[in-house]
């Protein structure tokens, strides 16, 4: 199987910063697009950032600008910078990741989540 841990999540002040690191584990051919999102209490889900293997990003217009995505393909992580974070940025932040697996002699991709990490930024 595979295993998503993320790390780094915690409590900071207005404007301080944090950075997010999911580390991918286990029965890994290939990893496509890993991202991070996030669920505030009452909300949705919500997609923050993602990234292809090729590095091509998606960041959310609510977080351009101060968040950004990474990822070292060698360690099949992915990291969240996330800068001057604000109240509204609380949340708990999964980790999710398009991983390929190779079965006997045919290659599935399945849909993997981290077990969330919790971010709180006081005002």
């Amino acid at each position: 199987q595979v295993q998503l841990v993320e790390s780094g999540g915690g409590l900071v002040p207005a404007e301080g910063s944090l950075r997010l690191s999911c580390a991918a584990s286990g029965n890994i051919f290939s990893i496509k697009t890993m991202g991070w999102y996030r669920q505030a209490p009452g909300k949705q889900r919500e997609l923050v950032a993602s990234i292809t293997s090729g590095g091509s990003t998606v960041v959310a217009d609510s977080v351009k600008g101060r968040f950004s995505i990474s990822r070292d393909n060698a360690k099949n992580t992915v990291y969240l910078q996330m800068n001057s974070l604000q109240p509204r940025d609380t949340a708990v932040y999964y980790c999710n990741a398009e991983i390929q697996q190779l079965r006997i002699d045919i290659i599935d991709e399945y849909d993997y989540w981290g077990q969330g990490t919790q971010v709180t930024v006081s005002s």
